[in-house]
């Protein structure tokens, strides 16, 4: 079979490798879709410290399963279920939590066997009647988008904050309207990809220059509920901070660079307008299954911010779209 594995930083080969074979506990799948994301564009360029080379990458993962052909959705981040915060319910947060295409080889191939660690946490999740393989693909980024919008409490009536405009600034948006906002703004300093995004996803409105000023006329001075960075920007966090509203919440959805880390933060902001700030750190197996519900629903529609779709030889060509911010969501046809 053909896979795309990752050798070393600017080195992803499609090669042939062995078709693998499910052993004790674990399935194998036919992948129909395997989306990438920003992150596989960061292992392409930096590597990853969990990942031992050569490793099949992509983790946003649907196909069938080799012998029932039950279509499936298969999470990416797997909490091992068993150490203290997974048995309080904090799984995002496992300290032993292992993933898809990082620790085991993921879905940029034809086949992939998912491994029994998955299944003992409940991780793969019939692909509801109606859903595409690709839009179900498109479940696991969902997944932490909920995640985060959970954490920063999105409900009636907010007045919500976007910042960042690529596949996971589109999916605040929508989820955020799914979660019954007032008013949702998308914010972004790539004015050519926030048209983009803003013609699929249509928010309230687009703010492309001086976003504190920009947040605070939209809202008469008060601020936003809540703010969502959904960039990996330490601009757009101190940002965030001084466009939040009196008890406003603000998630720091996008991480920041290992060796840049450190951000300035008014701690009187924070202080005498009670705000909060949340962190946000993928996803649950039960936040991928709410996805995909919601995806089934039509409550958060993906199929459209599925821009490109590309075989697996043109893996390469989809990471350079991401990493040109040229499309929205980008998926791989094994």
């Amino acid at each position: 079979m053909k896979v795309a594995r990752f050798h070393a930083p600017g080195d992803i080969r499609v090669e042939d490798a062995p078709e693998p074979e499910a052993g004790p506990g674990e399935l194998k799948i036919r992948v129909r879709n395997c989306s990438t994301c920003g992150t596989d564009a960061k292992i392409f360029k930096y590597g990853h410290h969990h990942i031992r080379p050569p490793r099949v990458m992509g983790h946003e993962i649907a196909g069938d399963v080799v012998g029932t052909g039950e279509r499936v959705q298969v999470i990416a981040a797997i909490p091992c279920g068993t150490c203290q915060d997974c048995l309080r319910g904090r799984m995002t947060v496992c300290p032993n939590q292992e993933s898809m295409g990082y620790h085991y080889d993921g879905g940029f191939a034809e086949y992939m066997v998912v491994p029994a660690k998955v299944l003992a946490v409940n991780g793969v999740n019939r692909i509801p009647d109606g859903v595409g393989y690709a839009e179900a693909s498109v479940a696991e980024p969902l997944a932490c988008v909920l995640n985060g919008q959970q954490l920063a409490r999105v409900g009636p009536g907010d007045e919500v904050v976007v910042m960042g405009a690529g596949p996971i600034g589109c999916l605040h948006v929508r989820l955020a309207r799914a979660r019954g906002a007032a008013r949702v703004a998308l914010v972004d300093v790539n004015a050519e990809r926030l048209a983009m995004a803003a013609k699929l996803v249509e928010p309230d409105a687009v703010i492309d220059a001086d976003p504190v000023e920009s947040v605070l006329e939209l809202t008469g001075g008060r601020g936003a509920d809540v703010v969502i960075t959904a960039a990996a920007s330490g601009a757009a966090q101190e940002q965030a901070l001084r466009m939040a509203a009196r008890q406003g919440r603000i998630s720091f959805f996008g991480g920041l660079p290992k060796d840049d880390p450190i951000i300035r933060c008014d701690s009187n902001l924070v202080h005498y307008r009670e705000l909060t700030i949340v962190g946000a750190n993928g996803s649950s197996p039960a936040h991928n299954a709410e996805a995909l519900a919601l995806i089934a629903s039509g409550a958060v529609p993906v199929a459209d911010l599925i821009t490109h779709r590309l075989p697996l030889d043109g893996v390469l060509d989809a990471i350079d779209l991401v990493s040109r911010g040229a499309a929205i969501k980008v998926t791989i046809e094994p």
